[in-house]
């Protein structure tokens, strides 16, 4: 099929006329992104097709969607994309919709290629994908929640994959679905949240003695790592009593120093990091751990927990006794299955192989066989 002929005439290359010389400032892929459906994807399919009903959205991978990209982010896998769901109906026009978005695309957009290669190796094409909605959700979280969301389905989906999908931009939703998915997944339920954040202070006490236990025996690597450890696990945590999903590791610290609480916790934590022996670490791990503590009180999600560190039992160390922490949020837990469940969380609490938890079929492959 010719389209660049019939009622829509074009002009310049790929149908649409040469836009202004691009900007020297950079432009966030969201904002890209947006300023591309409205200017270009949409005219286009409100001339070809007119009368379709879709969705236009910016979700899943890339450091674009949850807006951590940076001038860096340019330089592969890089450009103007969106997703395009339409109904199931209509499924069967997407190769001409590929079509038409092929011909039709110009070649770059506000100084960005338009066509450019996603992985090594691949020829560069438009990353205007057409598809069906619940394939997508089965694809980046394992299920399709609109079908309801189980107790197993949230623990089994990693937080990035949750911070992926309700993250991202939603440009129109044609659908009227998008809404009611986002909605859905916004934040754990209120006893899945109790939970994980239980499991959370569970990880933090089960090391929290240990900085000062490498220390004595003059592991002072050892002890670096553990406090690195209980660092990135406050981190987390204070995310989750935020209600934020935790993303993974490349940008923990970006969406951690978006918090509130993180111009008090950031200097203790950074210094915990760069001392160079046991006592100044554990010094400055007590004022963090002091700070979330009262951070947990101030959430009134349990009654109120005294936030002082003392000693581990009968060493010399101090610690905060996150078990007390854990306990209490288990006592405030009305689902009696999920109070009964043992103190291991959700699967990125207990696993960080990106094997695992890039992969959806993997992951449920993993946890039967298990």
């Amino acid at each position: 099929m010719n389209y660049q002929t019939g009622a829509y005439q074009t002009s310049g290359a790929g149908g649409i006329p040469p836009g202004p010389p691009a900007p020297r400032a950079f432009v966030t892929g969201r904002d890209l992104s947006a300023a591309f459906y409205k200017d270009v994807v949409r005219p286009l399919l409100e001339r070809m097709f007119p009368g379709l009903v879709h969705l236009a959205a910016l979700v899943g991978t890339g450091s674009e969607v949850v807006g951590f990209d940076t001038e860096r982010s340019t330089d592969h896998g890089w450009g103007p994309r969106l997703e395009l769901f339409v109904r199931p109906h209509d499924r069967a026009m997407a190769a001409d919709l590929v079509e038409m978005l092929d011909e039709l695309l110009p070649e770059t957009f506000l100084g960005h290629s338009v066509r450019y290669p996603r992985r090594d190796g691949h020829p560069p094409r438009h990353q205007v994908t057409i598809g069906d909605l619940g394939a997508f959700l089965v694809d980046l979280l394992g299920f399709d929640p609109r079908g309801g969301v189980t107790t197993g389905d949230w623990l089994g989906t990693p937080t990035q994959s949750l911070h992926e999908i309700t993250g991202g931009v939603v440009f129109h939703d044609g659908l009227g679905e998008c809404g009611p998915v986002l909605d859905l997944l916004a934040w754990y339920p209120d006893d899945l949240w109790r939970y994980v954040l239980a499991c959370q202070w569970t990880r933090i006490s089960q090391e929290e003695a240990f900085v000062g236990r490498c220390g004595e025996v003059g592991d002072e690597l050892g002890s670096a790592v553990v406090a690195a450890r209980l660092a990135r696990e406050l981190m987390r945590l204070c995310l989750l009593m935020a209600r934020r999903y935790p993303p993974y590791s490349k940008w923990l610290g970006s969406a951690f120093s978006r918090l509130p609480a993180a111009a008090a916790l950031t200097p203790e934590l950074r210094a915990a990091l760069a001392a160079t022996d046991w006592p100044q670490r554990e010094t400055h791990l007590c004022a963090a751990y002091e700070i979330v503590g009262a951070l947990h009180n101030g959430a009134g999600l349990t009654e109120w927990i005294d936030p002082t560190v003392r000693p581990y039992y009968d060493r010399p160390f101090r610690v905060i006794r996150g078990e007390r922490f854990a306990a209490a949020l288990f006592r405030t837990i009305g689902d009696a299955r999920i109070a009964e469940l043992p103190p291991v969380g959700a699967v990125d609490q207990f696993a960080d192989s990106t094997d695992l938890l890039s992969y959806p079929n993997r992951r449920a492959e993993y946890l039967i066989r298990r």
